[in-house]
């Protein structure tokens, strides 16, 4: 499976398992199995590390103990859709995880901000201190 032009996924790092699914399918929904559950070891994959350390990150509550991906797909009627489905949520999460965000730069705060900030306050206390009484008056 091809994430990225430079990255692609083995096969054999995905496990697939079909269960009964709810919902849409009227009395089939009884009989056949589905919806589909599919696992991937994220410490087991050809993943770059940095890329499995931002995948950990964003599947949150889809990572068991272990560390396998779980993704699961049960809003279609028939097993092939819910299986397409499921592999397409994981290269969409993978691909996510294969941008690495920007860091930010700290900026530093000018000399003539610090002043204008300084003169702003000065200006406000003069104006607050003329609506004090004066100090003879008691």
């Amino acid at each position: 499976m091809e994430i990225t032009p430079t990255l692609t996924l083995d096969e054999r790092d995905i496990e697939e398992r079909f269960v009964r699914a709810s919902g849409p399918g009227g009395q089939n929904v009884n009989k056949v199995a589905t919806a589909v559950e599919l696992r991937f070891d994220v410490e087991r994959s050809s993943l770059p590390p940095g890329v499995k350390r931002r995948l950990v990150a964003l599947a949150g509550k889809r990572m068991t103990a272990e560390g396998v991906l779980l993704v699961d797909s049960r809003e279609h009627r028939t097993q092939a859709q819910n299986r397409e489905a499921a592999r397409e949520r994981l290269v969409a999460l993978i691909r996510r995880a294969t941008i690495v965000p920007v860091s930010r730069t700290p900026t530093k705060v000018t000399r003539g901000q610090k002043q204008q900030r300084l003169a702003t306050k000065k200006r406000r206390g003069e104006v607050k201190s003329t609506r004090r009484r004066p100090s003879g008056e008691e």
